[in-house]
């Protein structure tokens, strides 16, 4: 296959956050539902996702948080995921995570 017979990936051009950079947003997101105590889950409506490689990137930032047990992803491509964060973070650490993978926390 020559350079000039490649067609770009379908994803690409879609805007998806984890393979095209977002526009920028001055929006802040509204506060998150409540935060998780021990042995708890919450649960974050996430704006942006578009694909399995999106969801990866969440759970991966969301992992990497202190006191995060588990995450769980009902990826709604192009619309509202819901993700669910079980153990003791913050939902400011929630949302701090969201944000540096490239997606928004938003009202559920």
């Amino acid at each position: 296959m020559t350079p000039e017979t490649r067609q770009p990936l379908p994803m690409a051009s879609t805007g998806c956050a984890c393979c095209t950079p977002a526009p920028a947003s001055d929006q802040t997101a509204p506060a998150a539902e409540a935060a998780p105590s021990a042995g708890t889950s919450a649960t974050y409506q996430v704006e942006g996702m578009t694909c399995g490689h999106c969801a990866t990137s969440v759970t991966e930032e969301i992992t990497a948080l202190e006191g995060v047990t588990d995450v769980r992803i009902d990826l709604v491509a192009g619309g509202l995921s819901t993700v669910t964060v079980s153990g003791m973070a913050t939902p400011e650490a929630v949302r701090a995570a969201v944000e540096a993978a490239g997606y928004a926390v938003v009202a559920a």
